[in-house]
């Protein structure tokens, strides 16, 4: 999905503002989002949102009868992958309806907000005063959603890689280490896109991932699994449970069904994931 000519040209000028290469800001936010800047809820157009049901559990303000009332209703849990993301926005918004009539600020603070998808628990770190107060901003457009972002990207020290076009340690903070060269090749290539050059980096295909292999690429196959309601165990195994899963998302989605998580299944699991 590709953003509209109004989304590029308001990161184009935040860009500039902020003394950022136009193109590189805008290779972070195609990657990080997918290409997709809202969402429509009643109407209105709302940042992209994922509630995570672990951090609601363990927020600071959450007091015990909230947290066991939010464990009976299915919108808490003690552990990261006890509950399986919802597929739509539409039914990630009313999770936080329903959370934020339990304990608000911790309902805001359980969600990653905007084209950063930055967690809303990050809110007092970033100088937002209160999740709330990080979501509205997410609220006021792609200015709000990118200031977010920004701030996160400054609090995190990796601005100048991001003005050096240094992918791998920006991706290396940013998205982790699990998966460094494969987000560094993506937000190359887009830079390369977005820059006007025909020229494109060489792919790093990632490792396809099948039956016997073990370790945080396996884990990060399950968790997107998993975000796109299947359900299924987050152990870092590629076992035959998440083989069949595997085999599952492929023939719901046209591709061939053998069950081995290669460059053609990433990509589509990347694809649908930006959408929902």
């Amino acid at each position: 999905m590709a953003f509209s000519p109004a989304v590029l040209d308001e990161i184009e000028r935040v860009a500039l503002d902020q003394q950022i290469e136009p193109a590189a800001l805008k290779a972070v936010v195609e990657v990080e989002s997918a290409g997709r800047a809202f969402t429509k809820i009643d109407g209105r157009d709302m940042p992209l949102i994922l509630y995570e049901y672990h951090v609601f559990y363990r927020y600071s303000d959450l007091t015990d009868p909230q947290r066991r009332e939010a464990v009976r209703r299915k919108l808490a849990s003690p552990r990261w992958g006890d509950l399986p993301y919802a597929k739509s926005q539409a039914a990630r918004y009313n999770q936080l309806t329903r959370a934020a009539a339990i304990n608000e600020q911790a309902a805001y603070a359980a969600c990653s907000w905007g084209v950063g998808q930055v967690l809303g628990e990050n809110a007092v770190w970033l100088g937002f005063g209160t999740p709330k107060a990080l979501a509205e901003k997410t609220m006021e457009g792609v200015a709000g959603q990118l200031a977010v972002m920004l701030a996160f990207i400054n609090k995190a020290g990796i601005m100048d890689k991001l003005k050096a076009r240094d992918w791998r340690g920006f991706a290396r903070r940013y998205n982790g280490p699990g998966q460094v060269d494969y987000y560094a090749n993506r937000m190359a290539t887009a830079y390369r896109r977005h820059a006007g050059s025909d020229w494109q980096p060489p792919e790093i295909s990632p490792v396809s991932l099948r039956v016997g292999a073990r370790g945080p690429d396996v884990a990060d196959l399950q968790r997107k699994l998993r975000s796109l309601g299947f359900h299924l165990h987050v152990d870092g195994d590629f076992g035959p449970a998440t083989q069949r899963m595997v085999r599952q998302f492929q023939a719901e989605n046209g591709l061939v069904a053998d069950g081995i998580a290669g460059p053609q299944t990433m990509a589509r699991i990347e694809a649908l994931r930006g959408i929902n």
